[in-house]
């Protein structure tokens, strides 16, 4: 199985040239993210950071965040992105938990610099250290079980859970994403969610290995959102649904060149039918696509593609088919597998289920099972194995997230 470092290795053979990150009228070409990513791990070597050591990230999307993120794991750390709008007891809570060794973040750290061995600075202090700094070896000592990164997932009760996701949990995640998003050299990414979510960084590792172009958008505004699309062609993006609706909502009033766009896939939470209705047709030649998953399934377990053509159809309420390597059933309380259309709790397999929670084995028992991750959402999949997530208490389908749904009151209200 490959490691983070292999799809770097593939963009620098076959096109070492081409435009890897866009940001800010900056362009890096595969071969500097290569070079940047040799020296930011010996910039991290530095710092007094050993193999399996975590790095925390505090930040804003940036080109150095989508370099950290790659980087750091194929040089044998373990990344911890931390969720910007936690409050400090929250950071805090995941910094302890994690034992990081440094904190990587664009602002004031105040009281968390003590938690830590170094605080770095983005961008100006990074950019100094990364430009001293000797190129280490990538992928010495990475294997596929090597862990990449912690996850923090807040959960609906109880402590933050730091997710386990190896670089073979990644890996796999990325290959079952490009079974869906088809990516291509010639692909322009934007990244629209933030890279601390598994939205944000879902495309990542696949726009690498395809050595396409990611454009990093800092902070989600609709407006730039739609000019970068406009001015640079963009072919994919990924977003929740409030981005979703945000950006079709100024399309419509404020139309840009769009025709550029091919697929707009959208996961994360619930989302409305008529709001994939609208933005049909803010978007005319855009493919929309529904993706589900979770931080513990890396995160993509199914989808949806051509979702906008089904949307006067019973399919167009679910999830989609499992993804290629992926594999879904429904259980019953005793984790029995249920039948074809009957309601139970959805359960994924595949190579990209998390290696469990960091430092809590109990929680890791409850929702890990005979290779099994038991989601906690209900649902039903049908006879052509599509997935109908399900909320219990109102008897109904829904288009949802985690744990997380919509309604029809909710689509009567946005029509109006």
């Amino acid at each position: 199985m490959p490691t983070f470092v292999d799809p770097l290795k593939r963009a620098l053979q076959i096109g070492a040239e081409r435009t890897a990150i866009l940001s800010e009228n900056n362009r890096t070409t595969y071969r500097e993210l290569w070079v940047r990513c040799g020296k930011l791990a010996g910039m991290v070597a530095g710092q007094g950071a050993a193999l399996g050591d975590r790095i925390a990230i505090l930040a804003e999307n940036s080109p150095q965040y989508l370099e950290m993120y790659v980087g750091l794991p194929a040089a044998g750390f373990v990344i911890v992105p931390l969720n910007t709008r936690h409050a400090e007891p929250e950071l805090r809570y995941a910094l302890e938990d994690a034992e990081a060794k440094l904190l990587i973040t664009d602002r004031d750290p105040g009281a968390l610099s003590d938690l830590v061995d170094a605080v770095i600075r983005l961008p100006g202090e990074y950019e100094e250290l990364l430009a001293a700094a000797p190129a280490a070896e990538l992928g010495v000592g990475v294997t596929e079980d090597t862990l990449a990164g912690l996850f923090y997932t807040g959960g609906t009760t109880g402590a933050s859970k730091g997710v386990m996701l190896s670089h073979r949990n990644l890996i796999s995640n990325a290959f079952h994403n490009m079974s869906i998003a088809l990516l291509s050299q010639d692909d322009v990414w934007l990244i629209l969610a933030p890279m601390f979510h598994a939205a944000g960084t879902n495309g990542v590792l696949g726009g690498i290995w395809t050595a396409s172009c990611q454009i990093p958008l800092r902070a989600f505004d609709p407006a730039t959102a739609l000019d970068l699309i406009e001015e640079h062609g963009v072919t994919h993006t990924l977003g929740v649904p409030a981005m979703i609706a945000a950006i079709t909502e100024l399309q419509l009033t404020e139309p840009r060149n769009v025709e550029s766009l091919r697929l707009l896939r959208h996961g994360g939470s619930p989302i409305a039918t008529e709001v994939v209705r609208r933005a049909s047709g803010a978007f005319p030649t855009t493919e929309f696509a529904h993706v589900y998953g979770a931080t513990e399934t890396a995160p993509l377990v199914s989808g949806f593609r051509n979702e906008h053509l089904c949307l006067d159809e019973p399919r167009g309420r679910s999830c989609g088919q499992a993804l290629v390597g992926v594999q879904l059933k429904i259980v019953d309380k005793d984790g029995n597998e249920l039948s074809a259309g009957e309601v139970g709790e959805v359960a994924a397999k595949g190579p990209n289920i998390m290696q469990g929670y960091w430092r809590k084995p109990e929680q890791t028992e409850e929702v890990l099972r005979d290779g099994w991750y038991h989601t906690g959402d209900l649902g039903r999949i049908d006879a052509d194995g599509y997935l109908y997530l399900v909320d219990r208490a109102k008897d109904m389908i829904v288009t949802g997230g985690e744990n997380v749904y919509c309604s029809e009151v909710e689509e009567a209200l946005y029509k109006h």
